[in-house]
């Protein structure tokens, strides 16, 4: 038979067992004593208080109170796991921040007033009215008329196509064997029809310091008043000088802007011809660059590239026997007449002009 000796430190070990709670519900009922004893009971019964809603817990310890150290539950339900309710509303309510992704404002742009026919450099005609327009020189029978864009502020003041010294309209024709002999000044202008069957005219007549001052709509409305002096004049070619003229001819025969892929410089396909009309096929058309001393998108050798080919088919009609027009020197279009002059042989010291009144309707 064996004998049990009890010792101080057993003795303690029992006391402590017979101190736990026998049942749950020993465990879930709080205890009356303000401070609960360490056991883990006493544990369960604390995290009990830290969810309970009653006054006791509120005034629990500072550190717990405070929000920088407590998260709501509901900012960590949002930022886990976002409810498509808050977004709802979001929607339907003007944000306040507007950095927020989640903001949506419900007010338009203020640039979506803006017209979109006009461009933030447009200049309305008013702007220079005090200058007046360039003449075009056009005659039948021409070897080439060139259409530019519009005057500029020096070419309106002299009277003369091209005339900025900056402009390499000039110099190109030279290059390209257009004028072969020499350079010419842009006062010899009006002398071109007759010593070379070269005429000018501009896709919009008013004069302004560069292209962006004028719109779209106005160089689009320009291409079928080009349309009709070409019928009226027939023309063997046309040169489109500078590649913004022949998108808006584009865009006036098709009503779309002309893709990347169907723009190129130099002679067109025949179905481009301009001025058809019953008896005959239209002129030709080249496109070349811009001769604008503003135009520096592309070097002057890449531009004198693109016009020698003009040059040699103008050398090859001149071996062909093409003879310019002797009978009249042009002045000018004014009003609905065409102004020319008789040629220089019978005129003498004395200029004599006379008005042909028998351009198409709408010129």
């Amino acid at each position: 038979m064996s004998t049990i000796i009890s010792t101080p430190q057993s003795l303690k070990r029992s006391r402590s067992i017979e101190s736990l709670p026998s049942s749950q519900d020993e465990i879930l009922t709080p205890q009356a004593s303000p401070k609960p004893p360490s056991t883990f009971g006493s544990k369960l019964e604390h995290y009990k208080h830290k969810t309970s809603s009653s006054a006791a817990t509120t005034t629990s310890s500072p550190k717990r109170r405070s929000p920088r150290t407590r998260q709501s539950p509901l900012t960590t339900k949002i930022i886990t796991t976002p409810s498509p309710s808050p977004l709802k509303r979001l929607r339907t309510t003007p944000a306040t921040n507007t950095n927020s992704p989640l903001s949506v404002s419900p007010t338009k742009s203020p640039n979506s007033s803006r017209s979109t026919s006009y461009p933030k450099s447009y200049a309305p005609p008013s702007k220079y009215a005090h200058l007046a327009p360039l003449t075009d020189t056009i005659i039948p029978n021409l070897l080439i008329i060139f259409i530019g864009v519009n005057p500029g502020i020096q070419t309106a003041v002299q009277g003369h196509a091209y005339a900025h010294p900056s402009n390499r309209f000039w110099h190109l024709l030279h290059v390209s064997g257009l004028t072969p002999e020499r350079r010419l000044h842009p006062s010899e202008d009006r002398q071109l029809p007759r010593t070379h069957g070269y005429g000018h005219t501009n896709i919009v007549s008013r004069p302004t310091k560069d292209q962006a001052e004028l719109s779209k709509d106005e160089m689009v409305a320009g291409a079928k008043a080009l349309e009709e002096k070409c019928r009226w004049s027939k023309p063997e070619a046309v040169v489109i000088v500078g590649k913004g003229i022949w998108e808006a001819i584009w865009r006036w025969k098709y009503g779309r802007p002309i893709k990347k892929e169907e723009f190129c410089y130099g002679w067109q396909s025949h179905d481009e011809d301009m001025g058809r009309c019953d008896g005959w096929t239209g002129a030709k058309v080249f496109v070349a660059t811009s001769t604008s001393g503003q135009a520096a998108s592309m070097r002057p050798e890449e531009k004198e590239r693109i016009w020698k080919p003009l040059g040699e088919w103008v050398e090859q009609r001149r071996k062909d026997g093409y003879v310019p027009p002797k009978e009249a020197e042009v002045v000018g279009i004014e009003g609905h007449g065409l102004i020319v002059t008789k040629k220089e042989e019978d005129m003498g010291t004395e200029e004599i002009k006379e008005e042909v009144n028998d351009l198409p309707d709408g010129e």
